[in-house]
């Protein structure tokens, strides 16, 4: 009983011999398909390699070779999908898409569909998408990103390359992929009740009940299950079918003409109408979710085998014999060869070598590339006509605060790529919550500046699908907290398709995220939020962080050459209560505006910068510290000077992830004492990493001492106070330390 995959194998065969097939569950014949006799047995054999790889990965993980069971038994109809589609249709594809990649194969030449999948079973360093990171489908040549074991977190992105598809041909932006082309997803119905599907659907039915184009084809394969799960009867159809602004399609995957036909039908309403379409393939799912998944606790028996006998490759053999492109002799011996071309393969493959370090498995994670030469910087009479544009060409030379001097940043920024799109919640008209973004719609249009639904998700989705396309997005988080709502699409999506394509598919973007705390009386911890951990674990990520206007237009060129030229995905992370900021130590000092830096001016990536006492002695004493820490430790190094005669240096280290511990060290190992400030909270802070990092790179190690916020949420009103630090507590600090 725990052995299905033999009894699969096995009934196919029995069924063959005898004729025994199961009832038709249409009067479809193949040839009403129009497919010739040659394109119907060739679906037929995409079939069975698939259902053949997943036999002998469950073999191959019995036998302590093979890492991966999740298969597409039962989900073979979905070759059609590898058949109506073009090669260069973007495909973000579940792990159920054996038959489709198999059937998308013949479109490219030298692609072996099965050798490929065998390497990525057994973990070969010669696996030609992940390098043996993971069983991945996924291919360069054929247009499909890689998806590890995605609930979801997939269809965002497939919607924000629809959306950016739709946007390049409309404004003629010479996308990576053909403007008249198609982006197709594929889901099952358990994540069909994934809130991230509920998001991507609904903001594909958004954009389409706007007008907007978009090419864009879901498709939840609906075996019935998740697991051990049972989706109730009629339940995907009963929510989709009546939808507002994007088309429903259903389709029996167990029976090829029906589907192909559905599929056609996809595809046309699609790539020529530019609507969204969800198309609903019924399947079935054999062998349970996984080689370690015994079904026979969750199903009884009888409907285990109920289940298998509808058998889509049953279905399909009858058809195949019914129009007689094939014999029941020929179908034997297909099944049989293949079988024997899967396992040479497999026997080939666990041969091959692995990764075998750590520095071979994190290669792949954040490799430097070649640099490349940056578009041209604006000439000054297209910047005077830009900035004029609200008139502030007369104010580059004034000193002005860190949110207009990110504005002017971002203007010479979009000039100087034209693949630049930025977009958010309130970002266009209304210029921002904060004013950073004003007039950029005016300077660049709708079609690069544009505001958003107010969903996270989307919008982090958005720009996935549109770097996919070529562009470079500079999307809007409008709170830091707001992130939480949708890090997945970072984390999961975003971050690790680098790793799983082995850095043949990047998602290059600059993420801005609004955030941090110390906002007077307002907002609660959504809005004064200084939790930035779930940030910095993320591998490949750069965390930016200025605390001033001058460094923040300096970083954010870096941030925007890191992500064209190196394919990083950036989190620019602006401290809210500085954007306006315009004194340092006294009311009316202006000292925390500055002048906006000449468009050639950057601050390196991972270079702090260090700000001596100006106390006539040499100071012993080092502060470290970021954003608004930054702030009040400048404020703080006057007071020890002015009151204490105590000099003290502070470091603002800026670039958050990751630590440049060694340029950090090489400054602090000329200091007796130092005191880490750090407005996040104590636990899971960046203090800890810092205070490890000097331990470890520092020969004698100084006297450290840190104060960092409290383990806490960020209160209204005035009470933040009690759990932030502040100037005082750095003055108090430092006496203590020293």
């Amino acid at each position: 009983m725990l052995d299905r995959a033999s009894v699969i194998d096995q009934n196919f065969l029995i069924a063959l011999k005898t004729a025994k097939f199961p009832s038709k569950l249409s009067n479809i014949p193949a040839s009403a398909s129009q497919l010739s006799p040659q394109e119907f047995v060739q679906l037929f054999e995409s079939q069975l390699i698939s259902r053949h790889l997943d036999l002998r990965a469950r073999i191959l993980k019995d036998q302590g070779i093979g890492f991966y069971t999740i298969g597409s038994s039962g989900h073979e109809g979905n070759a059609v999908l590898g058949k109506v589609f073009r090669h260069n249709d973007m495909a973000f594809l579940h792990y159920r898409s054996g038959a489709l990649m198999a059937e998308r194969s013949r479109k490219v030449p030298n692609i072996d569909p099965i050798q490929d999948q065998i390497l990525s079973l057994v973990a070969a360093k010669d696996d030609p998408i992940s390098q043996g990171r993971h069983k991945v489908f996924g291919s360069a040549k054929l247009f499909v990103p890689p998806q590890t074991s995605t609930i979801a977190s997939h269809l965002p992105k497939a919607m924000g390359a629809a959306w950016s598809l739709g946007r390049a041909y409309r404004t003629g932006f010479d996308a990576s992929v053909p403007g008249d082309g198609v982006i197709l997803c594929n889901f099952g119905d358990a994540s069909f009740n994934h809130a991230t599907s509920q998001s991507a659907f609904n903001a594909a039915q958004y954009l389409a009940y706007k007008g907007e184009p978009l090419p864009l084809v879901y498709i939840c394969e609906d075996n019935g299950i998740g697991i051990s799960v049972s989706t109730p009867d009629n339940w995907i159809e009963n929510n989709v079918k009546n939808r507002e602004s994007i088309e429903y399609i259903q389709c029996n995957g167990l029976h090829l003409p029906d589907a192909y036909m559905a599929a056609q039908e996809a595809e046309e309403i699609a790539r020529y109408e530019k609507r969204p379409v969800f198309l609903h393939m019924k399947t079935v799912r054999l062998m349970g979710h996984a080689g370690n998944d015994t079904e026979s606790m969750y199903h009884t028996v009888e409907h285990i085998e109920a289940t298998e006998a509808q058998d889509p490759l049953l279905h399909s053999a009858r058809l195949c014999i019914e129009a007689g492109y094939l014999s029941t002799d020929d179908i034997l011996t297909m099944y049989e060869d293949t079988r024997k071309k899967v396992e040479k393969a497999a026997e080939q493959a666990i041969k091959l070598p692995k990764l075998s370090s750590a520095e071979e498995v994190c290669a792949s994670v954040a490799p430097e590339r070649p640099a490349k030469e940056k578009p041209a910087l604006p000439t000054i009479s297209k910047r005077h006509e830009l900035f004029d544009i609200g008139r502030q060409f007369k104010f580059l030379d004034k000193p002005r605060s860190m949110a207009q001097l990110i504005n002017y940043a971002l203007t010479d920024l979009m000039e100087q790529y034209s693949n630049i799109i930025m977009f958010g919640e309130d970002v266009g008209k209304k210029g921002g919550v904060y004013s950073v973004s004003t007039n950029l719609q005016k300077r660049f249009s709708e079609n690069r500046v544009f505001d958003t639904m107010l969903d996270e998700t989307s919008i982090l989705g958005n720009a996935i699908g549109a770097s996919h396309l070529g562009y470079l997005p500079i999307p809007e988080i409008q709170f830091l907290a707001y992130t939480h709502n949708a890090v997945d699409q970072i984390r999961g999506e975003a971050s690790t398709l680098s790793f799983f394509s082995n850095n043949q598919f990047t998602n290059p973007m600059v993420i801005r995220i609004a955030g941090l705390a110390y906002q007077k009386g307002f907002g609660g911890h959504f809005h004064n939020d200084n939790s930035i951990a779930f940030l910095r674990e993320i591998p490949g990520v750069i965390l930016a962080c200025p605390s001033n206007g001058q460094d923040a237009a300096k970083m954010l060129r870096e941030a925007v050459r890191l992500a064209d030229e190196q394919k990083r995905v950036v989190i620019f992370l602006e401290p809210i209560a500085l954007y306006h900021a315009k004194d340092l130590h006294e009311a009316g000092d202006n000292g925390w505006l500055g002048v906006y830096p000449e468009p050639n001016e950057v601050v390196n990536f991972g270079e702090p910068a260090l700000y001596p006492s100006e106390a006539k002695k040499p100071s012993k004493t080092l502060i470290i510290s970021y954003g608004n820490g930054h702030y009040l430790s400048q404020q703080a190094q006057k007071i020890l000077k002015d009151k204490y005669k105590t000099a003290v240096d502070v470091m603002d280290i800026r670039w958050l992830a990751p630590l440049n511990h060694r340029a950090i060290a090489d400054v602090a190992k000329n200091y007796q004492n130092i005191l880490v400030v750090d407005e996040c909270r104590k636990t899971g802070s960046l203090s800890e990493e810092l205070i490890t990092g000097l331990v470890e790179h520092t020969d004698k190690i100084p006297n450290i001492k840190r104060i960092t916020g409290h383990d806490t949420f960020i209160p209204i009103g005035t009470s933040w106070e009690f759990v932030l630090p502040g100037k005082d507590d750095i003055v108090k600090a430092v006496r203590e330390l020293i």
